[in-house]
């Protein structure tokens, strides 16, 4: 037997005693996938060296649900992933997206080949991704570990349906239309207070509405002829609607048109441009055209491989099914993502940061809600908003101070201590369309509602200084250089309250009439 599992099956020996005080001066991570091989181990007593070997390329959470056999759903990360660095040299955002695209693609093929060929060959269901270079499967437990044995695999990620804790509808107050925070399409609101607080309708009044760029949302759908949204939609001509390069849906659905069967992602999305033309201003870009992807379903759940899927398509977006004929000169301009993948139910840590640096270096500006687990230090603590590339946002009420629930940072879960958010825009008591008779709703608060502001004020920045577009470090200068600078009584780590940038504010309150202005 092996000898942690003599360890297991006598706790009370001196030696377990000796090795626990080990283990307790080892990292917590590590402590816990080693204690996750042990037990996968331990269940398995026949197993090799070589397996053994293979299980510590398994995410542990993986490793121990097809342990005593069954199939599960996982992610096969290659070792080799597109050198993008090349990017940063071209002067454009198509060519930056043109190159990303094909240096993706080349890897992908090259190197996914052999084992998409064993694959076929065994009947292993699979789906390819290029944005990461990944092969997702459905797989027993022994072709889990006969992957992981090959040297072209870096590690295998489990990919685990995980809700996100996004803002869930009230459907009783919509199916009546009685609820004192719901309004028709007729009852005009003007321009909603959040979108004054970033003084959009300043900018509007110097001729930027956000005309030429493209924003897109990666949610729960879109209701596409929303009053709010139907005009901006990239595939809405005036007269036909074509969703060909402007929708995709990767949940299980798989709908042709688009949809929205939560809402959020209807909200958010009138945020960064909606305007119904008849009153009701709700989206801080209202010139700007958007495209979506569908990532969650109508539960508010979702799996890292939809996730990447949507961001596989909006790299290089293309015809329902029919992803040979992938454009990147149609990829948007910035992607706001109103959504966490929490590791506590099986998403990896790092699942996602490949992605969030592909869509960066294609010139495209990441835009990440920051959390909804605050008011503790370090609460801004689940992928993708705590990377490094990912610009992430934090929420505020309408008298500017920090909503309560607003993750703060310094990102410590990956042992960083980098600062997040990095701003923060209005995320209390907000009002949006929604999927519902062309209704629109008050009152929603997250960091959810918070992002879709900074990309839509990304857009109006684009369009006022059209040399920004494509590089999104200089972008994020601007936004956070004239952010309206905000002080806080936390501290946290090694960011007081009371200096710029803080862990609650970041560099303060988006303004974009003060960015557009800079020289």
């Amino acid at each position: 037997m092996h000898p942690l599992c003599t360890a297991f099956a006598r706790p009370n020996t001196a030696h377990w005693k000796l090795q626990r005080l080990k283990l307790n001066r080892v990292d917590p991570r590590v402590l816990a996938a080693l204690l996750m091989i042990a037990i996968v181990s331990c269940a398995i007593p026949s197993l090799s060296a070589q397996d053994a070997a293979s299980i510590s390329k398994i995410e542990p959470h993986l490793a121990a649900t097809v342990a005593s056999g069954g199939n599960a759903e996982a992610l096969i990360v290659l070792n080799e992933q597109a050198d993008l660095s090349g990017a940063a040299n071209l002067p454009t955002k198509l060519q930056k997206g043109q190159y990303v695209y094909a240096a993706l693609r080349e890897v992908a093929e090259r190197t996914q080949a052999p084992i998409r060929k064993m694959l076929q060959e065994r009947g292993i269901p699979f789906q390819s991704f290029y944005s990461v270079n990944m092969i997702k499967v459905n797989a027993s437990r022994d072709q889990l570990y006969e992957l992981a044995g090959r040297e072209e695999v870096q590690r295998i990620d489990a990919n685990p349906r995980v809700h996100v804790g996004i803002p869930a509808p009230n459907t009783l107050a919509y199916s009546t239309g009685t609820n004192s925070n719901v309004q028709t399409a007729q009852a005009a609101m003007g321009i909603t207070w959040n979108v004054s607080q970033v003084k959009a309708p300043q900018v509007w009044a110097l001729g930027y509405k956000g005309t030429g760029i493209v924003v897109a949302g990666a949610d729960t759908g879109v209701q596409w002829d929303h009053p709010a949204l139907k005009s901006h939609y990239r595939g809405w001509n005036g007269t036909t609607v074509n969703h060909s390069y402007n929708w995709h849906d990767a949940t299980s659905a798989h709908s042709q048109t688009p949809v929205d069967p939560q809402f959020h992602g209807t909200f958010t999305m009138s945020e960064m441009v909606g305007d119904d033309g008849v009153g009701n201003q709700v989206g801080v870009a209202p010139g700007a055209k958007w495209i979506a992807c569908r990532n969650m379903d109508q539960n508010g759940n979702g799996t890292p491989a939809e996730y990447i899927e949507c961001f596989d398509f909006l790299l290089a977006p293309y015809p329902y099914n029919q992803p040979q004929l992938a454009n990147p000169a149609m990829a948007p301009d910035v992607i706001n993502n109103s959504w966490d993948c929490p590791t506590t139910e099986g998403c990896s840590v790092n699942t996602l940061l490949q992605i969030v640096n592909t869509v960066r270096a294609a010139g495209i500006v990441p835009v990440m809600a920051a959390g909804n687990t605050g008011p503790g230090c370090s609460t801004v603590n689940l992928p993708p908003a705590i990377y490094a590339n990912a610009i992430s946002v934090g929420a505020t009420d309408s008298y500017n101070n920090i909503a309560v629930f607003s993750s703060r940072g310094p990102v410590t879960v990956d042992g960083s201590g980098r600062l997040k958010p990095e701003l923060v825009a209005p995320g209390q008591y907000i009002t949006g369309a929604i999927a519902y008779n062309n209704m629109y709703q008050s009152y929603w608060s997250g960091t959810s509602m918070a992002a879709p502001e900074v990309a839509g004020a990304v857009a109006l920045l684009w369009q006022a200084k059209p040399s920004l577009i494509g590089n999104v470090t200089l972008t994020l200068t601007y936004l956070t250089q004239n952010a309206t600078q905000l002080t806080s009584t936390q501290t946290c780590g090694n960011y007081h309250g009371a200096s710029i940038p803080n862990t609650a504010f970041g560099y303060g309150l988006l303004n974009i009439l003060k960015a557009v202005q800079a020289p």
